[in-house]
């Protein structure tokens, strides 16, 4: 076994065990910088794979800007994991039968590129070009409507992420400068006539028969 088909099979280890703790682990940091780990060890399986543009764009992007995003995002909602876990067991049976189907699907669907023998041979003109430019071709030709459906579904987790930090908490408390500039004079001093009270103080006790005064 050469160090290349080690290297693989530990960093899919890393990967395997690393991916059950992103939707394992208690805390929402803990799960995020697991998902870093996650994407690390998976742009080195691509480098083993000799694709390097994808792993460099793996970390630079999702590492490099996603992640942090997604941390300064789960840090500002500060979400209750204890009330999202009840009912965890109640519903882990119908989840497991739901990922066993989606991954019993994508194994379906993605057969067919592990079929290294009926891979299309590069000629000397496409190696000449290189694996980014040959993947930017193949991209925005074949897979262009896929790439902008995409697209539109990262524009919408977007808006959805900055929704839910403009949110409004009951438990805070702001207030609006536009409304303190409308404050009129009358407003600021507010003179009220109550009426006098005075308070009769009750009369000492009676000293008791026979006892001191």
């Amino acid at each position: 076994m050469d160090t290349t088909t080690i290297l693989f099979y530990v960093f899919s280890g890393i990967l395997l065990v690393s991916s059950f703790r992103v939707i394992t682990a208690r805390s929402t940091v803990h799960a995020a910088l697991f998902l870093i780990l996650s994407f690390f060890t998976a742009a080195c399986i691509w480098m083993l794979l000799k694709a390097e543009f994808l792993a460099i764009a793996l970390v630079l992007v999702y590492i490099g800007a996603v992640m942090v995003l997604f941390l300064f995002v789960v840090m500002m909602l500060d979400l209750n994991t204890d009330s999202a876990r009840e009912g965890f067991w109640k519903h882990l049976p119908v989840a497991a039968v739901i990922g066993a189907l989606i991954a019993f699907e994508m194994g379906i669907v993605l057969m067919g590129g592990f079929q290294l023998a009926d891979a299309p041979t590069a000629t000397a003109a496409q190696i000449e070009m290189g694996n980014t430019k040959l993947l930017g071709i193949e991209i925005y030709t074949a897979y262009l409507y896929p790439l902008q459906i995409a697209a539109v579904l990262l524009l919408v987790a977007i808006v959805a992420a900055i929704a839910l930090t403009l949110r409004r908490r009951k438990d805070s408390r702001a207030m609006d400068p536009s409304e303190q500039v409308k404050v009129t004079k009358a407003q600021r001093l507010k003179i009220v006539k109550m009426a006098l009270t005075v308070n009769t103080p009750a009369p000492p006790a009676a000293p008791a028969e026979g006892g001191q005064p």
